[in-house]
Protein backbone atom coordinates (compact mmCIF):
# COMPACT_ATOMS: atom_id res chain seq x y z
CA UNK A 1 0.00 0.00 0.00
CA UNK A 2 1.22 3.44 -1.21
CA UNK A 3 2.36 5.51 2.14
CA UNK A 4 0.41 8.52 1.04
CA UNK A 5 -2.37 5.81 0.67
CA UNK A 6 -2.09 4.89 4.30
CA UNK A 7 -1.71 7.96 5.44
CA UNK A 8 -5.39 9.66 3.93
CA UNK A 9 -6.71 6.41 5.70
CA UNK A 10 -5.25 7.56 8.88
CA UNK A 11 -6.26 10.96 8.66
CA UNK A 12 -10.19 9.59 8.08
CA UNK A 13 -10.12 7.96 10.91
CA UNK A 14 -8.51 10.43 13.04
CA UNK A 15 -11.05 12.78 12.05
CA UNK A 16 -13.78 10.61 12.31
CA UNK A 17 -13.32 10.54 15.67
CA UNK A 18 -13.36 13.89 15.94
CA UNK A 19 -16.19 14.21 14.30
CA UNK A 20 -17.94 12.37 17.17
CA UNK A 21 -15.71 13.49 20.12
CA UNK A 22 -15.13 16.32 21.32
CA UNK A 23 -11.40 16.80 21.73
CA UNK A 24 -8.35 18.65 20.70
CA UNK A 25 -6.60 17.46 17.77
CA UNK A 26 -3.86 16.70 19.27
CA UNK A 27 -5.08 14.15 21.44
CA UNK A 28 -7.29 12.25 19.22
CA UNK A 29 -3.61 11.95 17.17
CA UNK A 30 -1.99 10.97 20.08
CA UNK A 31 -4.53 8.49 20.73
CA UNK A 32 -4.25 7.21 17.33
CA UNK A 33 -0.46 6.66 17.51
CA UNK A 34 -1.12 4.44 20.71
CA UNK A 35 -3.22 2.54 18.69
CA UNK A 36 -0.88 1.71 16.13
CA UNK A 37 1.38 0.91 18.49
CA UNK A 38 -0.62 -2.11 19.35
CA UNK A 39 -2.45 -2.83 15.90
CA UNK A 40 0.53 -2.42 13.58
CA UNK A 41 3.91 -1.82 13.67
CA UNK A 42 5.60 -0.21 16.60
CA UNK A 43 5.51 3.50 15.66
CA UNK A 44 8.92 5.63 16.19
CA UNK A 45 7.92 8.65 17.81
CA UNK A 46 10.81 10.02 15.45
CA UNK A 47 8.74 9.53 12.79
CA UNK A 48 5.63 10.44 12.51
CA UNK A 49 2.98 10.31 9.80
CA UNK A 50 3.67 13.63 8.83
CA UNK A 51 1.39 13.32 6.21
CA UNK A 52 -1.94 12.59 8.21
CA UNK A 53 -0.66 14.79 10.70
CA UNK A 54 -1.23 17.59 7.96
CA UNK A 55 -4.02 16.27 6.40
CA UNK A 56 -6.04 16.38 10.04
CA UNK A 57 -5.01 19.95 11.27
CA UNK A 58 -5.43 21.64 7.37
CA UNK A 59 -8.86 19.36 7.15
CA UNK A 60 -9.99 20.61 11.17
CA UNK A 61 -8.34 24.41 10.41
CA UNK A 62 -10.23 24.81 7.49
CA UNK A 63 -13.99 22.91 7.92
CA UNK A 64 -15.91 26.21 8.20
CA UNK A 65 -14.90 26.94 4.55
CA UNK A 66 -14.89 23.41 3.41
CA UNK A 67 -18.12 23.12 4.99
CA UNK A 68 -19.67 26.18 3.21
CA UNK A 69 -18.60 24.04 -0.06
CA UNK A 70 -20.29 20.87 0.88
CA UNK A 71 -23.17 22.51 1.60
CA UNK A 72 -23.29 24.32 -2.06
CA UNK A 73 -22.68 21.42 -3.78
CA UNK A 74 -24.90 18.79 -2.16
CA UNK A 75 -28.51 19.92 -2.86
CA UNK A 76 -30.83 18.49 -0.57
CA UNK A 77 -28.23 16.94 1.78
CA UNK A 78 -28.03 18.66 5.18
CA UNK A 79 -24.47 18.51 6.50
CA UNK A 80 -25.45 16.86 9.86
CA UNK A 81 -26.87 14.09 8.10
CA UNK A 82 -24.91 13.16 5.79
CA UNK A 83 -23.04 9.68 7.25
CA UNK A 84 -19.85 10.61 9.24
CA UNK A 85 -17.19 8.74 6.85
CA UNK A 86 -18.76 10.32 3.51
CA UNK A 87 -18.87 14.08 5.67
CA UNK A 88 -14.73 13.38 6.95
CA UNK A 89 -13.76 11.95 3.01
CA UNK A 90 -15.18 15.03 1.72
CA UNK A 91 -13.44 17.31 4.35
CA UNK A 92 -10.64 15.75 3.86
CA UNK A 93 -10.49 15.55 -0.02
CA UNK A 94 -11.43 19.30 -0.44
CA UNK A 95 -8.69 20.38 2.05
CA UNK A 96 -6.35 18.84 -0.20
CA UNK A 97 -7.34 19.59 -3.37
CA UNK A 98 -8.18 23.21 -2.73
CA UNK A 99 -5.09 24.08 0.21
CA UNK A 100 -2.13 21.65 -1.11
CA UNK A 101 -0.29 21.49 -4.10
CA UNK A 102 -1.65 17.77 -5.04
CA UNK A 103 -3.05 17.29 -8.52
CA UNK A 104 -6.95 17.35 -7.93
CA UNK A 105 -7.48 14.27 -9.77
CA UNK A 106 -5.14 12.32 -7.68
CA UNK A 107 -7.09 13.43 -4.94
CA UNK A 108 -10.45 12.56 -6.08
CA UNK A 109 -9.23 9.09 -6.78
CA UNK A 110 -7.87 9.02 -3.55
CA UNK A 111 -11.54 9.74 -2.15
CA UNK A 112 -12.95 7.74 -4.40
CA UNK A 113 -10.73 5.00 -2.94
CA UNK A 114 -11.74 5.75 0.45
CA UNK A 115 -15.30 5.75 -0.29
CA UNK A 116 -14.93 2.66 -1.57
CA UNK A 117 -13.49 0.81 1.34
CA UNK A 118 -14.95 2.57 4.21
CA UNK A 119 -18.71 3.65 2.52
CA UNK A 120 -20.94 2.79 -0.50
CA UNK A 121 -21.51 2.27 -3.89
CA UNK A 122 -24.04 5.24 -3.75
CA UNK A 123 -21.31 7.59 -1.62
CA UNK A 124 -19.07 6.75 -4.16
CA UNK A 125 -21.42 8.66 -6.59
CA UNK A 126 -21.79 11.83 -4.28
CA UNK A 127 -18.33 12.34 -3.37
CA UNK A 128 -18.06 12.18 -6.84
CA UNK A 129 -20.21 14.63 -7.64
CA UNK A 130 -19.02 17.07 -4.96
CA UNK A 131 -15.70 17.29 -5.75
CA UNK A 132 -15.88 17.34 -9.28
CA UNK A 133 -18.07 20.23 -8.94
CA UNK A 134 -15.65 22.15 -6.37
CA UNK A 135 -13.05 20.83 -8.74
CA UNK A 136 -14.42 23.20 -12.43
CA UNK A 137 -14.32 26.01 -9.37
CA UNK A 138 -18.38 25.79 -8.88
CA UNK A 139 -17.85 25.68 -5.05
CA UNK A 140 -15.63 28.66 -4.31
Amino acid sequence: MAARHRSRQRALQVLFILDLRDQPVSDAISSFYNTLASDEEPVRETHPDQFMEDLVHGTRENEAEIDTWITKKSEHWRLDRMPVVDRNILRMALYEMTKTDTPPAIVIDEALELARQFSGDESVAFINGVLDAVRRGDGK
